[in-house]
């Protein structure tokens, strides 16, 4: 860790929360840029990786960090509306705390140093919030802190000798000078052009 002050990812997750009360019932089962997913499948992991990452920050180890988002395709539940934003908010809090910070944590079932976990759910947050926001039709401009974080894990992992099995498809080319979102989305394996 440097001097910088960690990442608050508050101003990431309620840009993403801003999105879910865009989304309206009848885009629930639009495509989204995750092929296996419809909107609400989105929603359903958005969830989810709200939940495990705030547990990885309070390093409150069980289910919800021991289980791969791989292993069932997600969905929302009756109360959607009202608990995405409550768990998104609070993934933000468990991350501020310094004690997020030290040592060790899982998330996925994957143990790692706390400092790149934090890093893995800015990058979840950003790109997910893209996804969401293109499958919906509504306008998105990130956290430029929580981008920049993004942006480093992304190159640090497209930089790795071994793919990581699950996280990113295959980069898209992009040209060098586009917007900083547009190489994030390329370097995670999305088009930046994707419509539904």
């Amino acid at each position: 860790m440097n001097d910088q002050a960690p990442l608050d990812l508050g101003p990431q997750t309620k840009i993403v929360a801003d999105l879910v009360a865009g989304v309206g019932d009848d885009r629930l089962t639009g495509p989204t840029p995750c092929p296996r997913y419809a909107v609400r499948n989105l929603l359903g992991h958005l969830a989810g990786l709200a939940v495990a990452f705030r547990d990885a920050g309070r390093k409150d180890f069980g289910p919800t960090t021991d289980t791969s988002p791989d292993s069932a395709v997600p969905d929302i539940g009756p109360g959607w509306r009202e608990e995405l934003p409550r768990v998104l908010a609070e993934l933000a809090e468990a991350w501020r705390d310094p004690a997020a910070l030290t040592g060790e944590t899982r998330a996925g079932g994957v143990t790692l140093p706390a400092p790149v976990a934090l890093a893995v759910a800015a990058d979840e947050l950003v790109i997910h919030g893209w996804d969401l926001a293109r499958a919906t039709g509504q306008s998105y401009a990130p956290d430029p802190a929580a981008l920049e974080s993004a942006h480093a894990f992304v190159l640090a992992t497209a930089a790795e000798p071994e793919p990581v099995p699950g996280l990113f498809g295959p980069p898209v080319d992009v040209p060098s000078d586009a917007p900083l979102l547009d190489r994030v989305v390329g370097l995670s394996g999305r088009d930046p052009g994707w419509r539904p």
